[in-house]
């Protein structure tokens, strides 16, 4: 299950126990647990708080099996997406169970086998799966102990797990497998279970290899864009030129006499063809495109004055946080503006999907990051009830939030109705990828601040309008299938959330220490193009705005950048990150050459994740407008570190993203267009332009919680070029990105 299955097996959770032999739990996934189903008044009250995802799937069952050979089985409803959710599961899993990670078999993102965790987003896979799992297992082990007691005529005290084995005294044992019974546990999570010590961790916080990278770098069956089962024949859509662009005429005759075409689809706007081979597929496509007419009309906005479309567009204003008084005296008040573009999520390999309609059930391998609330979506498109339905997560090669995934799973679902019996694969194009993925919402902000004598922040305000970032299915409205049909589902409305999980407000209210502040969202209900989460959501120009405002503030009481958030900061964790990134760095207030700046930034994510520091260099090159990062000093804390290595690899991952975002990359349209369809209308960041060392460490707290870390740096890194290239040129950029031609506009060249 860890890879796409080239045999499309129909297995439920009812045919995954059939062929089992005993079992620890039986894989019952409460009626509560289980999508759409709502728990009896007051039940919940009555029980403890459980941790992480127990909270919402408490059985045990629902997480872990173990058969009669010993032989180990995890369940996450989480998806892997590139993070390592595969080695770091694995390894939380066998901490507790004190087995290698080798010896767990993990089952990710699947309607008829996992629990349902909602979507895999907002870093928070092994803060809540990993937390579940880890509970689980350690309660698993604890009855495992017990039974053992019992068989073997020895006190639990005297036993110890290991090896797949409970171990007693005078050289008795007895393995997992001969321990479990078909009735021997269906029972809920225990809020009071013991987790080993740190001290004895075997498995957490070692070095392991990533089960997922082999295929990945040999070109072998890594993501669903590589699954090829047996009789699969090959789809493509053809999309409208615009949005809300009508199908006016069409002649299939043509088309539907091409060399190896199975079906031409045509429901409503929603155009695609089947065939025998992929280019047989692919030249249908552009042939159904040639002779499709359609009828667009000018609907987006001015692109050269999006702050004041933005301004102008208010639904509602909603308060993020309001803290002590609305003004207070001072002796200096700063005032700045901060915009940012819309950008895609850019993903190397177009969306894909295969779908197969057998026996009047719809499977759907998809690289969506949410299994459950995407059937919810496609059952509802295709008018049957969520059980005639299952999606299973199949990688794919490029994420970073809400993108094509769902949408080309939908055109899967779809097209399988027309063509039963025959798996149906989906591959996008590049440019139906860079037009019709959701975009992350362009953003206008705007900070005030009052100082006191002693350069001190006492008065805080600050302004954002954005769109919502989040319209992930959902519903069939949310699918561009489900627009697209002649039944014309409609997306479903915006609306204002306000929660600590954050949306477009994420990261909106500063960590730092200042007794009065105003933070109200702008919210804009109407979204000209078509937008969703992008990694980070509103965390990304929310730090970028408030660590470059940090630094002119900083600029303005005459104080160094470091100290000057040290100053502003109570919460050791915050000052210890910011004091491991300057050290590491060498920061200093030596002179640098003309052109060289050096610049810090610093953020909580959500204010409730991971603690992320950054301090870098950049080099401005007048002339070309070039801004190149060469040196990157990163510290960072989320929590206790299960794979060293992995939160390298994502902070490391997360820095060049964040490259890519402020340095190159904007969304580009005219009044009825997205032009942004390829990598030359698109650029993002090159091999050439990588820094040329990027060191993270790991400030690792053994024992607490588990916090995200994948989207930490994104906004840290915005904010450090941004005041990099204020200390290098003694200008700042107020609007993202820094393209050569903001840059040299911005220096007067």
């Amino acid at each position: 299950m860890d890879a796409p299955n080239p045999h499309l097996p129909d297995m439920t959770r009812r045919g995954f126990l059939a062929g089992a032999g005993a079992l620890v739990v039986s894989f019952a996934i409460p009626a509560a647990a289980q999508e759409g189903a709502t728990p009896a008044p007051g039940a919940e009250a009555a029980k403890p708080k459980l941790q992480g995802s127990l909270a919402d799937t408490p059985s045990l069952d629902a997480w872990i099996r173990i058969d009669a050979d010993g032989s180990i089985t995890v369940f996450t409803g989480k998806a892997e997406l590139g993070q390592g959710t595969k080695t770091s599961l694995r390894q939380i899993a066998a901490e507790e169970l004190e087995v290698e990670p080798a010896a767990i078999k993990l089952i990710t993102a699947d309607t008829a086998l996992t629990p349902n965790e909602g979507y895999t987003a907002g870093s928070q896979t092994i803060q809540n799966s990993g937390t579940a799992i880890r509970y689980a297992a350690a309660q698993v082990r604890q009855i495992l102990l017990a039974k053992a007691g019992a068989r073997l005529g020895a006190p639990v005290d005297a036993l110890k797990a290991e090896a797949g084995r409970i171990v007693g005294p005078n050289g008795a044992e007895a393995g997992y497998g001969e321990l479990v019974s078909a009735d021997f546990l269906h029972v809920d999570a225990a809020a009071d279970t013991r987790l080993k010590p740190p001290g004895t961790y075997r498995a957490i916080g070692k070095p392991f290899a990533r089960v997922d990278i082999p295929a990945k770098v040999t070109g072998g069956s890594a993501y669903v864009q590589d699954m090829r089962p047996p009789g699969m024949v090959h789809a493509r859509v053809v999309r409208p030129p615009s949005y809300g662009a009508k199908l006016t005429d069409f002649a299939d005759a043509a088309v539907k006499a091409m060399p190896g075409v199975v079906a031409v689809v045509r429901d409503g706007d929603f155009l695609a063809v089947v065939a025998e081979q992929e280019f047989q597929a692919v030249k249908a496509m552009r042939a159904m495109a040639a002779v499709a007419k359609w009828q667009e009309q000018p609907a987006l906005p001015d692109q050269s004055d999006m702050a004041a479309f933005l301004e102008k567009s208010v639904s509602e204003v909603g308060a993020v946080t309001s803290v002590g008084a609305e003004s207070a005296p001072g002796a200096k008040t700063l005032q700045a503006q901060f915009t940012r573009a819309y950008q895609m999520h850019g993903s190397i390999g177009p969306s894909s999907a295969v779908a197969l309609l057998d026996n009047g059930l719809t499977t759907v391998w998809t690289h969506t990051q949410g299994v459950y609330p995407d059937r919810k979506a496609i059952a509802e498109m295709l008018g049957v009830p969520p059980e005639k339905v299952r999606c299973i997560h199949t990688e794919g090669s490029g994420c970073y939030g809400h993108n094509g995934a769902d949408d080309a799973a939908a055109d899967a679902a779809l097209i399988a109705q027309k063509v039963p019996g025959k798996p149906v694969r989906v591959q996008w194009m590049r440019d139906q990828e860079h037009l019709w993925e959701p975009y992350g919402p362009a953003m206008l902000t705007r900070a005030s601040a009052t100082l006191d004598q002693n350069g001190g922040i006492v008065n805080w305000h600050y302004d954002l309008w954005s769109n919502s970032h989040g319209t992930r299915p959902g519903s069939a409205g949310s699918l561009i299938a489900g627009r697209l049909m002649a039944r014309h589902f409609p997306a479903d409305p915006a609306k204002l959330q306000i929660s600590p999980l954050g949306n477009g407000d994420r990261n909106a209210i500063p960590l730092y220490d200042v007794p009065n502040q105003r933070v109200n969202w702008h919210f804009i209900a109407d979204m000209p193009v078509r937008v969703s989460s992008l990694r980070g959501l509103g965390a990304y120009c929310n730090v970028f705005s408030i660590e470059s405002f940090m630094d002119e503030l900083a600029l303005a009481a005459n104080a160094d950048p470091v100290e000057y958030r040290l100053r502003h900061l109570k919460d050791p964790r915050a000052r210890k990150v910011i004091e491991v990134a300057a050290d590491k760095f060498g920061w200093s207030k030596d002179a640098l050459p003309q052109g060289r700046g050096r610049g810090f930034a610093f953020a909580k994510y959500k204010n409730h994740a991971a603690w992320l520091a950054v301090a870098l260099e950049a080099d401005v090159d007048r002339d070309s407008g070039t801004v190149r990062i060469s040196h990157v000093v990163c510290a960072v804390d989320c929590g206790e570190a299960v794979a060293p290595d992995s939160i390298v690899n994502q902070t490391e991952g997360g820095i060049l993203q964040s490259l890519s975002w402020t340095l190159y990359e904007a969304v580009h349209f005219d009044r009825t267009r997205i032009l942004s369809s390829d990598w030359s209308a698109y650029p993002i960041l090159r091999f050439s332009a990588v820094p040329d060392r990027i060191d993270v460490h790991v400030v690792d707290n053994p024992g607490a919680p588990y916090l995200g870390v994948a989207e930490a740096a994104q906004g840290p890194t915005a904010g450090a070029i941004a005041n990099a290239f204020r200390h290098a040129t003694g200008k700042r950029i107020y609007d993202l990105p820094y393209t050569r031609e903001r840059v040299k506009a911005v220096l007067g060249v």
